[in-house]
């Protein structure tokens, strides 16, 4: 099947943050993307629209069977449906995990750059933030296991992992993902791993997805791996995710976070999911395919001609993480803001001054064009 991913979408006016919240500027910042979403997920929507009812939602058998289906196609595993729990949100689900494991003046641990909530959410268990650099070994970004076992503490509850890694695009390896299991062990943490990108890798036979679902019993038991169509299928407006903890004691603590805090998931949003994982394959792979082509021209773009400006290819997501510490300036995402009118996302918000995030899930028109203005500004200077 050919699907249309060139066709410039007008999205500015339809209340999107991406475009609206500062429509004066070209935005490549927030995650999501500019494409349509699959028909087949449009199609279950138009049905559920249909019937005209929207009362309290419940997850429906079809989208149960749909993540059953999903989980033991692309990750091997069985779904035990008393170990999943249905979410409005991940980033939701980060801060329970933080509120449930890290009272009394407990300690959250992760690594940094990182997608801006995993530095926030220990604000709203009142507890400490602990973060390590990652660090660049071998061409490639890495986790400082010497650097970590120096910094956990017996304070430290949990660790957040981001996998595939965003900002980086590493997607990292089953020895790495059990090294730090067992690091998580050692030191009596939970180890919550949010694998929203998992399904957008550009090359599964090189690098493939290894999931915190798929480590040994005794590693996975103290777990909480957070998933989502909402990344790979463009569907993040429709509010829905989900939790699968095997272990009894750590669901149970989870759950009792909630509170009175979380609204009711959308009715719709079940059903976008159950056509996501179901029907969305063909779609993900060729939206797959578009993003590494236009991945391997951003690259070649900002290495080529773009001087001050550096790249490492990212693995997974659509997100380029470029390097602006030889440009020269003070801050790159307002340099490029004021001398470009671009909306790039500022690395500081990362953990990471000196770099811009940079959103290349769009018609490659429309990356190529601000691309093109990243480089006239820098030839300006």
């Amino acid at each position: 099947m050919n699907f249309d991913f060139d066709t410039v979408i007008q999205r500015k006016g339809t209340g999107c943050i991406k475009f609206d919240r500062r429509p004066e500027l070209d935005p490549f910042w927030v995650a999501d993307m500019d494409f349509a979403s699959d028909s087949a997920i449009l199609k279950a929507l138009h049905d559920r629209v249909d019937h005209g009812v929207f009362g309290y939602p419940h997850a429906h058998t079809g989208v149960v069977d749909a993540i059953r289906g999903y989980l033991k196609s692309r990750r091997g595993v069985e779904l035990n449906e008393d170990h999943l729990i249905h979410l409005g949100g991940l980033v939701p689900a980060l801060s329970l995990a933080a509120r449930a494991f890290c009272g009394d003046a407990g300690e959250l641990m992760t690594c940094t750059p990182v997608y801006p909530p995993f530095l926030g959410v220990h604000k709203d268990a009142g507890a400490a933030l602990l973060t390590v650099d990652h660090v660049f070994v071998n061409g490639r970004w890495e986790f400082d296991f010497e650097k970590m076992e120096e910094a956990v503490s017996k304070k430290t509850k949990i660790f957040l992992l981001c996998n595939p890694q965003n900002s980086l695009g590493r997607v990292f390896s089953a020895e790495e993902i059990t090294l730090l299991a067992e690091f998580c062990e050692r030191h009596d943490l939970v180890l919550v791993s949010d694998e929203i990108h998992c399904d957008l890798i550009f090359d599964e036979t090189q690098t493939p997805h290894f999931s915190a679902l798929q480590l040994p019993e005794n590693l996975a038991k103290r777990t909480i791996t957070l998933l989502s169509p909402s990344k790979t299928w463009n569907i993040a407006g429709l509010g829905y995710a989900f939790a699968i903890i095997p272990d009894d004691s750590i669901r149970r603590k989870f759950n009792s976070a909630k509170g009175h805090t979380l609204a009711e998931i959308n009715a719709l949003s079940y059903y976008a999911a159950e056509a996501a994982y179901k029907e969305g394959e063909p779609w993900r792979l060729e939206l797959v395919a578009y993003l590494k082509a236009n991945r391997d021209e951003l690259v070649r773009f900002i290495t080529e001609e773009c001087k001050g400006l550096s790249i490492i290819a990212p693995e997974a997501t659509y997100l380029a993480w470029i390097d602006a510490r030889d440009l020269g300036v003070e801050n790159p995402a307002n340099f490029f803001e004021k001398e470009a009118g671009l909306f790039l996302s500022d690395g500081a918000f990362f953990g990471w001054p000196g770099y811009v995030r940079f959103n290349f899930a769009c018609p490659r028109s429309r990356m190529l064009e601000g691309l093109g203005k990243m480089k006239a500004a820098i030839e300006k200077r």
